[in-house]
């Protein structure tokens, strides 16, 4: 595959995979680690990739792409404090994060677009002419 992970998370696929029956497990390990989830697709054009973020800014989101490394990150933001009224409980969690993917040759990295909307971070990835895949009819003789 072009676009893969690297080594920001130790042991990645494996623990991904070791954790997939275990929820708990697998929600701690991403909260712990502070990567959110991601699906890659790939069509004969791109790679489209879809972070699960809700709840944030666009303006917050820093995409990258340098030396054959795509990186998004989300830097978090401090919050003001206010006198009006006092937080009882408090379960979101905005934690900063960042995530990076190996792109090779195949990659057009100046025609990479981001789009946030509905909670989901959504990159275009495309590739470039030469390495789209092109369907060929073979005649048997």
């Amino acid at each position: 595959m072009t676009l893969v992970k690297v080594n920001n998370r130790p042991f990645g696929n494996l623990v991904d995979e070791f954790l997939n029956d275990f929820p708990v497990g697998k929600s701690w390990l991403q909260d712990s680690f502070n990567f959110p989830p991601v699906n890659i697709h790939e069509t004969a054009d791109a790679y489209h990739l879809e972070f699960n973020v809700p709840g944030r800014n666009k303006e917050d989101f820093k995409i990258s792409v340098e030396n054959g490394l795509l990186t998004v990150s989300y830097e978090k933001k401090e919050e003001t404090k206010t006198e009006e009224y006092k937080t009882v409980r408090k379960e979101f969690s905005y934690r900063s994060f960042k995530r990076s993917f190996n792109v090779d040759n195949e990659i057009d990295s100046n025609r990479i677009q981001a789009k946030y909307e509905n909670g989901l971070l959504k990159l275009f990835v495309p590739k470039k002419e030469e390495a789209k895949q092109i369907s060929k009819q073979i005649n048997v003789d």
